[in-house]
């Protein structure tokens, strides 16, 4: 009893303010909702079928899909070398694994703040950020529109992303690469095996489980982008995702219904990656 006494607030309070939530806004997306007053009128999956007929959520849609491609990929692999390199056993580990580690703890916003002056568009007189380097270094042709690129300026603001999350990233590289013991290393090198062939053949295979972890959480960060788009370029069209959409339908355009729609198609592509990771980890412990 005392066991549940120190539990039991803590469950009746996730019970409330998540999962009560979550069916309340569920019910608020089977309503017609719309306006400041409340409006729980069932109108079944009508907020549903209106939101695939619009044009915006395919564009949402289009610029998520871009958006994770982009993260996810330029994450793992940049993590992934980091913690390579400093699996080397190399002078200044220790100041280096904190370098990397640094963008995490800040926010999007500030990160989106810094990187809209490094991703200035502007060129002539007011270039600035990234393009002046570029064009200091003599490297014109890589001068370009950044985040305000027709279709893909979407790829340019998961650079952002990519720089402040690499290194949690590497952190969990590195932790993997030191849990490979180094026997197997030695005993592929007797085999005639080179460095190449051991990371290829024996190390990545073992990490799999780190690659798997780092796709789980990577993915549900680039669904539920929001803040890093905002403080780059703020509401624009061509950077839309849901969650912007969800906040104007409901905070700018008091379409209660709809944003609660949105929330509730963004619960469930979160929940098609984290019920897999939930089911491995549940099925390698049976199995230990």
């Amino acid at each position: 009893m005392t066991a549940v006494g120190l539990v039991l607030p803590s469950i009746l309070a996730v019970g409330i303010f998540v999962y009560g939530f979550i069916g309340w806004s569920l019910r608020v997306s089977l309503s017609a909702w719309k306006g400041l007053l409340p409006d729980y009128t069932w109108v079944g999956l009508r907020n549903y079928i209106e939101l695939f007929s619009d044009p915006r959520f395919f564009v949402d849609i289009r610029n998520t899909v871009i958006f994770t491609v982009v993260f996810v990929a330029g994450s793992i692999l940049l993590g992934l070398t980091l913690a390579i390199l400093l699996d080397q056993n190399l002078p200044g580990e220790n100041f280096f694994r904190s370098l990397f580690l640094f963008p995490m703890a800040i926010s999007f916003i500030v990160t989106g703040v810094v990187w809209r002056w490094l991703m200035n568009p502007a060129t002539g007189s007011r270039i600035s950020g990234f393009n002046q380097l570029f064009d200091m270094a003599g490297l014109d042709f890589l001068i370009n529109a950044w985040h305000t690129t027709p279709k893909w300026g979407i790829a340019a603001v998961a650079l952002a992303a990519i720089w402040q999350m690499s290194g949690f990233t590497m952190a969990l590289y590195l932790g993997g690469l030191r849990s490979v013991p180094e026997e197997l290393r030695e005993a592929a090198r007797v085999d005639g095996a080179n460095e190449l062939e051991i990371y290829r053949y024996i190390v990545l295979p073992m990490l799999s489980p780190v690659t798997l972890s780092a796709l789980i959480i990577l993915g549900h960060i680039s669904l539920k982008v929001f803040d890093l788009i905002i403080a780059i370029a703020g509401k624009q069209l061509p950077l839309d995702v849901p969650a912007i959409y969800m906040w104007q339908a409901t905070f700018d355009g008091y379409f209660f219904g709809r944003g609660a729609a949105i929330a509730i198609l963004l619960l469930l592509a979160v929940s098609l990656l984290i019920i897999p990771y939930i089911y491995f980890n549940v099925k390698n412990e049976v199995d230990l």
